[in-house]
């Protein structure tokens, strides 16, 4: 489903005067970080609609086009930056009192109620209460600049544009699991299996991501329909969260912990490969079965859609796993990374 930024103008793209009226060029001004925040914003998939209680700019009760040289002027300078609107939306009734095109009403906003919109994954950003008001009339989410510089509002989309919760169930497990790539470390994890948990705690440390993970499996069985399914599941997490992979880094990462040593290397791609050679001299390493490290990157590699290339050497079997997490949690972090102000696909063909 298609998003949307519904984006006030007045106060929140351009300053708004003490006369709150933008009606001649000494009062034309940006607001500080709105454009280098709305070019990062400007490759993420969000359609970016202009919503305004403002006629051109001015007051209602001037003609249209002795302001639209204003709104002209505007629209260039924000296009010479890569900054383009989708959409327009420009409330003309006059008076204004109780018109239902005035927002917060949605009497302006009728192509994006058909249900083609996913709502409640767009925000409406502006400056007064209005605006956010509007934001909960049509379910979305608010942003407010002022309380909220343009920087924080940009992050605070950009976050959620990359942020993942998939549930699953079966027969043998009940996964729930939440990423988001551009977090800040924190974790949550919980499979059953307190090894495996202290070794995917490694992706979210090392990885810069945050994942909260619940898993409750068949363990009385044993440990393979857990570590299989929590492997497709981030797998697939991952995939989505990476959307077209638009600049994105794509690949990477190499990494010694104590005597092991291990060497990760991973392909954003959108084709799926493994090859695995890290040699484990035990059976189990606490509660979980080395042989399952294998099966649960093998079912990562697949759902995620990327190549995957682990080899590892040491003596400590603990040391050695870790050494592969850690690894392969640099490599997603180097993977994964995003140029917000470049989104080129990494890829000569045109297309992941």
């Amino acid at each position: 489903m298609k998003k949307a930024l519904f984006i006030d103008r007045d106060g929140t793209i351009l300053v708004e005067p003490e006369d709150e009226q933008i009606d001649s060029l000494e009062k034309f001004d940006f607001v500080p970080g709105a454009i280098s925040a709305l070019k990062s914003l400007s490759g993420l998939g969000y359609e970016l609609v202009m919503v305004t209680n403002q006629d051109g700019l001015g007051t209602p009760s001037f003609p249209e086009e002795d302001f639209q040289p204003l709104q002209d002027l505007m629209l260039r300078i924000l296009s010479g930056e890569g900054i383009f609107f989708d959409n327009i939306l420009i409330d003309r009734t006059f008076p204004y009192e109780n018109a239902p095109t005035r927002k917060p009403g949605l009497g302006l906003m009728g192509q994006y109620l058909d249900g083609s919109y996913d709502l409640e994954g767009s925000f409406v950003i502006g400056d007064r209460e209005s605006d956010l008001a509007l934001a909960a009339n049509l379910g979305a989410r608010g942003l407010q600049v002022g309380p909220m510089s343009w920087e924080e509002i940009a992050e605070t989309v950009r976050r959620t544009s990359r942020q993942v919760r998939i549930t699953r169930r079966t027969s043998e497990t009940d996964i729930d699991l939440t990423l988001d790539l551009d977090g800040r470390g924190e974790s949550a994890i919980s499979t059953g299996l307190r090894f495996f948990d202290h070794m995917l705690e490694q992706i979210p440390h090392h990885g810069g991501v945050s994942l909260s993970l619940k898993c409750k499996g068949d363990l009385d069985v044993d440990e393979h329909h857990t570590m299989e399914d929590v492997g497709i599941v981030l797998g697939e997490a991952i995939n989505k969260a990476l959307g077209d992979r638009r600049g994105i880094d794509r690949y990477g990462f190499v990494l010694p912990m104590d005597e092991a040593n291990a060497l990760v290397l991973i392909d954003f791609g959108g084709r799926s490969d493994f090859v695995w050679d890290v040699p484990f001299t035990r059976e189990y390493v606490g509660d979980t079965p080395t042989e399952m490290f294998s099966h649960f990157f093998k079912s990562l590699s697949s759902s995620a859609r990327c190549n995957l290339r682990i080899e590892a050497s040491g003596e400590n079997n603990h040391h050695l796993a870790e050494a592969v997490f850690k690894a392969f949690a640099r490599a997603l972090r180097q993977g994964v990374k995003r140029d917000v102000f470049k989104y080129e696909l990494p890829s000569s063909k045109g297309l992941i």
